[in-house]
């Protein structure tokens, strides 16, 4: 098969329109439950922008708190793979709790540490995503006619 059998996907003819990514993707759930050839179909999203959401911020001593979180974790990893290698089954227990604790406590002063070393240019947690302003379905040409009258008829059930 050479490169140029299939078509690009910004070639291909606008099926639908949507404002959201939720609607197209719903449009396109829609074309498999008809039995429609969705390996023909793609999503492209339009007049794309990143967005920062910002959670919160972030202090010293909320830095060291999910510092010791994350470090309590590793240390109960340490602390269970410690306990395959103990005949005393006695000493599995001080061996898991050991772990947790000194997890915690050097993963609290590394959070602490770190996030005293960036000088407060960074004060804030956030999550970012990417979001289009318009999500076109698009199908190759020779399906396309298809998938339209296909989509009219879910238009018809959501009005």
């Amino acid at each position: 098969m050479s490169m140029h059998a299939i078509p690009p996907i910004t070639d291909r003819p606008v099926v639908g329109s949507y404002s959201t990514y939720a609607g197209a993707q719903r449009a396109v759930d829609f074309l498999s439950d008809d039995h429609f050839p969705v390996e023909h179909t793609a999503i492209i999203g339009s007049d794309l922008r990143m967005v920062e959401t910002v959670l919160g911020r972030v202090t010293r001593s909320k830095a060291a708190l999910a510092g010791a979180g994350s470090g309590a974790w590793f240390g109960l990893l340490v602390g269970l793979l410690l306990t395959f290698f103990t005949v005393n089954h006695s000493a599995v227990l001080p061996l898991l709790i050991g772990g947790i604790v000194f997890g915690a406590v050097f993963g609290g002063v590394f959070g602490f540490i770190a996030h005293s070393m960036t000088g407060g240019t960074r004060d804030f947690a956030s999550r970012s995503q990417i979001v289009a302003a318009s999500y076109d379905v698009v199908a190759d040409a020779e399906v396309a006619e298809d998938a339209k009258n296909r989509l009219i008829k879910l238009s018809w059930r959501e009005d």
